[in-house]
């Protein structure tokens, strides 16, 4: 094919509808959030209904952010971005569509059914298994359209942004179909394919990579595009890009079991999480650094300019929250800051500070050049920035006191450590109502400037024709010796070298004994030789790379096979790991058919929120809950219920505790029972009345498919008729009635609270094993 010039018309209608659907979706997320926020503070704000209480809601919250404002911020930076970087039009209008429509469709069934309480009880994974088969649909119309549109570009070489974007769609993708297996139970209730401990470990290896793969990795791609434009600057530095690229890829992987530290987790897997965990800062900060830097020469333009302004504190927040989430991955710091509020600050920083501010200046930078037109209002864009970062600032300055109190009131001992300084959990949870109700205020400040920046962008698309950008290029004809073929890929230095390296340490990190030791010596000489022969070849690494941008398949491959590797290390040993004659010495009696239909009840009311179900192996926790919690006490718990957030006590032991009549009144009306001297409004728990669960069925009828299912997974059920299921729960229900009419009270036996009070009673209970 001769060369020869074309005109390229782009498709930004795509983007102007992913950029509208974002901002739309994200004033909804941050709405359900500033409500979430005021339940913690004002119990009543539940509304006594069902589908409006935090434990449903505030999984809607997380969702809408999450895939709500940050895949539309980013569908539309991606789809603006790579066609410009490229120099070709969307592959398929066709597939665009389909692929707004889809998303947006998949955003208004999880709206629907997460307040109704349709859920998979795992956090950032709650969406229930038709939605999870739509998201996947939608998600490879997404890759196929994207790879095909690079399978027709007009440039050559991939730049760095578009390396970022492969990166998400092909760990997404993985990450997503493996956290979402599951087997159905009937059309809107399924069972996680994975339970106990390894369901714990799949769950994080997806959750905080999500947080990598979803809300890191395709920003940074944004970055690397509309910071130097903005600034009109190149970026600072090319080679600590693919540094910067490389290493985050490879490393982010393997940090998700630093949300398990110090509980039944095995050991070495605590100490791999936290190892990665803090090897992140380097890269984290060189990209950090590569975007600041990049505003070198054009720091002035900030004093008027809204978007440098957003971008400028967006990365700024990006560095802080990757400080601070490899600081809060070291055990000693996790022992007081898990399972408190400063978490909740942490992600705050990243979703509001990081993404938050990178969709502001990505959407205000984009709405004059969309429908040509100057934005409506410079200081009122202006004026969003600083009560927005005034905002967030504010939530997580309160946060961070709250959480580092919560901490320290739980961990709190006096007489040698043998005694508790705030037995009563309510004493740690009245200690930082005021900082819980300053988020308050910091997360209504956010939302009011995100409120301004629709205002604002409204008024600028008023009146004004949407345009479509258009590029004159000159198309070369295609040389294939430019391009790097599967050999060249694999049977080049770099490769090899880095092949070699992560053998030889993982067999330094995992082996024993002597190979520990040969592993460690192989990987320093690996290094040695690979630095030596870089200094001497320098150039051909460097055409090796060139060549390798100009075939986006093996490029694809290597990223694949650089996020896989750290998933397989993790989950396939723990999935040996997660077997009967595995566990240490007490060993998950299957719950009883009322049981199970009571978990589900907990499950569906989003209990996890709040609750744990992991006593900690700290002195502390167990003085407070009792033994620390072993790993075959959930073995056959599908999903499991760890949690990661203490509003309310550890449930792990809580069965046999308190007797029924306790959980019918608590779960009734919580301050009568919650004990302290003080509950009034703002002093007493926070818990909502369940009064629907004295009025509503349990549904038996579900029971015997649940059971079947559970079988298949391994959970040691007999082969029950649905007669026999009926009978066991007739029979555990009269039981529970007649102790509950010897204490005065008084219900129908079919109601939701008695199979709810039969599940939480069987807590804590395990048989012994002898080994």
């Amino acid at each position: 094919m001769p060369d020869r010039k074309i005109t390229i018309e782009f498709n930004d209608r795509i983007v102007r509808m992913f950029m509208a659907a974002g901002i739309i979706w994200g004033a909804v997320g941050m709405l359900a959030g500033v409500l979430i926020a005021s339940q913690l503070n004002f119990w009543p704000l539940n509304f006594e209904t069902s589908w409006l209480t935090f434990g449903r809601l505030r999984p809607l919250h997380t969702n809408a952010v999450i895939f709500a404002l940050v895949g539309n911020m980013m569908f539309a930076g991606i789809y603006y971005s790579t066609q410009r970087l490229v120099k070709a039009r969307l592959a398929s209008d066709f597939l665009s569509n389909l692929h707004f429509w889809g998303w947006q469709l998949i955003i208004v069934a999880a709206a629907v059914t997460l307040p109704l309480g349709f859920t998979r009880g795992k956090e950032y994974a709650e969406l229930i298994w038709p939605i999870n088969i739509a998201v996947v649909v939608i998600w490879v119309v997404f890759a196929v359209n994207f790879f095909w549109t690079l399978a027709r570009r007009n440039e050559p070489s991939l730049y760095v942004a578009i390396w970022f974007y492969i990166a998400t769609i092909v760990t997404v993708a993985m990450l997503y179909i493996v956290n979402h297996l599951s087997l159905p139970t009937g059309p809107l209730h399924s069972y996680p394919l994975f339970g106990g401990v390894q369901d714990g470990l799949v769950q994080w290896w997806y959750g905080h990579n999500a947080v990598a793969f979803f809300l890191t990795t395709p920003i940074l791609g944004i970055m690397y595009y509309f910071v130097p434009k903005a600034a009109g600057r190149p970026v600072y530095s090319y080679k600590l890009s693919v540094i910067h690229f490389w290493s985050l890829v490879f490393i982010y992987i393997w940090a998700g079991p630093h949300h398990l530290l110090n509980t039944a987790l095995p050991n070495w897997l605590q100490m791999l999480g936290m190892t990665f965990s803090l090897m992140l800062w380097a890269p984290s900060w060189g990209g950090m650094l590569n975007g600041l830097l990049t505003l070198r020469g054009a720091w002035h333009k900030l004093r008027t300019d809204p978007v440098l302004k957003f971008f400028a504190a967006g990365v700024t927040f990006y560095g802080m929250a990757t400080f601070e989430g490899p600081l809060l991955s070291i055990k000693s710091v996790n022992a007081l800051g898990h399972y408190t509020d400063w978490i909740i600050g942490h992600v705050h920083g990243g979703a509001l500070g990081w993404n938050g501010f990178m969709a502001a200046g990505m959407f205000y930078w984009l709405a004059p050049r969309l429908w040509n037109k100057p934005l409506f209002s410079q200081g009122l864009a202006n004026f969003h920035f600083w009560i927005g970062l005034v905002g967030i600032l504010f939530y997580m300055g309160a946060m961070w006191v709250s959480g580092i109190t919560q901490g320290l009131n739980l961990n709190a001992t006096t007489e040698g450590g043998t005694v508790l300084v705030y037995p009563n959990f309510l004493e740690t949870l009245n200690n930082i109502r005021p900082m819980m109700f300053a988020r308050v205020v910091g997360g209504g400040l956010y939302l009011l400037g995100w409120l301004l920046m629709g205002y604002n962008i409204i008024r600028t698309v008023a009146g004004a024709d949407a345009v479509n950008g258009t590029m004159e290029v000159f198309v070369e004809a295609p040389r294939p010796e430019d391009r790097l073929g599967v050999g060249g890929t694999l049977f080049s230095p770099p490769f090899l070298f880095s092949a070699l390296g992560i053998l030889c340490a993982i067999a330094w990190m995992f082996g024993g004994g002597a190979l520990s030791l040969i592993g460690l010596f192989a990987t320093i000489l690996c290094v040695i030789i690979a630095f030596v022969h870089y200094e001497a070849r320098m150039k051909k690494w460097g055409s090796w790379y060139d060549k390798l941008l100009v075939n986006c398949a093996p490029f694809t491959v290597l990223t694949f096979l650089a996020v896989a590797i750290g998933g397989l290390i993790q989950i396939v040993p723990s999935a040996l790991l997660n077997r009967a004659k595995n566990v240490e010495d007490r060993l998950q009696v299957p719950y009883t058919p009322l049981q199970l239909a009571g978990r589900d009840i907990y499950v569906r009311e989003g209990c996890y929120n709040c609750h744990s179900q992991m006593i900690r192996t700290l002195v502390p926790d167990v003085i407070r809950y009792g033994d620390y919690s072993r790993l075959g006490e959930s073995i056959y718990d599908h999903p499991y219920q760890w949690g990661s957030r203490r509003t309310g006590p550890d449930l792990a032991r809580v069965g046999g505790k308190y007797n029924h009549m306790w959980h019918f009144k608590h779960m009734y009306d919580p301050r009568e029972v919650s004990g302290g001297d003080d509950n009034s409004l703002w002093r007493g728990s926070n818990m909502p009345r369940y009064t629907w669960l004295y009025t509503r069925d349990t549904d038996v009828a579900a029971l015997p498919s649940k059971i079947n299912v559970l079988r298949t997974l391994g959970v040691p059920y007999p082969e029950w008729t649905p007669r026999e299921i009926q009978a066991s729960v007739e029979a555990d229900s009269a039981k529970i009635l007649a102790e509950l009419q010897a204490q005065g009270g008084t219900i129908e036996p079919t109601r939701e609270i008695i199979a709810l009070i039969a599940y939480l009673q069987q807590l804590g209970k395990s048989e012994i094993v002898k080994k």
